[in-house]
């Protein structure tokens, strides 16, 4: 069973698959604790939150709330939609095995990616698209693991400060050298952008900007 906060189609605003029609399955549940994070709400399994799965698909706006879901009721709830590219998230989606999901909708035919700190191992179908998004030195305390870096398909660092250029450096001496390396700034702040730039550019880096908030979608 998998605790999910929503599922809904969108389009991925970020790295590699920017602009690509997608279904997002949101989970519940992270202990990493990052200061910024925007899916607060995602953190905490509270038993008061669990709802219906019809209820979970018709909240329209952020909540805790969620709904326990087997793997076929993912799969057939993917299914409804018309994107062909599924993007797991959280919360922390790698604090679960998702193998046999991510095998079933590979299997279906469609493209599947995760989103995951690095904090937990990465348990999915090997052709699953791996963005990891090393979360060093958070509230909860967890390691980035060197398997995850390893298996990393694109590394997709937040920038705020310079501060998170020489982690991401300490970082990039683990991962897997094949990966793509995407800069995010912070709050899509003046300063944190020009620092992404500056970097990308110096190092052969990419700069990813969430483009989903400019084009006002989910």
């Amino acid at each position: 069973m998998f605790p999910v906060n929503e599922v809904f189609q969108t389009i991925q605003g970020e790295a590699s698959y920017t602009g690509t029609p997608s279904v997002f399955l949101r989970l519940q549940g992270c202990p990493v604790g990052c200061p910024w994070c925007d899916t607060k709400h995602t953190w905490h399994i509270a038993p008061e939150h669990a709802v219906t799965i019809s209820a979970m698909l018709e909240k329209q706006t952020d909540a805790p709330t969620y709904a326990q879901m087997t793997c076929q009721d993912l799969v057939d709830t993917v299914r409804k939609f018309q994107a062909r590219h599924v993007v797991i998230t959280g919360g922390e989606p790698c604090s679960y095995d998702l193998t046999e999901l991510t095998t079933q909708l590979i299997g279906l035919g469609y493209s599947v990616q995760i989103e995951t700190s690095g904090t937990y191992p990465v348990r999915v179908h090997p052709r699953t698209w791996v963005t990891v998004s090393p979360k060093i030195g958070m509230p909860g305390g967890l390691t980035v693991l060197p398997d995850a870096l390893l298996r990393a398909n694109e590394i997709k660092h937040p920038v705020g400060r310079e501060r998170d250029i020489d982690n991401l450096r300490v970082v990039l001496l683990e991962a897997n050298p094949e990966a793509l390396v995407w800069l995010q700034p912070l709050s899509q702040s003046a300063k944190a952008t020009t620092l992404c730039i500056r970097e990308a550019t110096a190092n052969g880096w990419r700069v990813s900007i969430q483009t989903h908030k400019f084009l006002g979608v989910r």
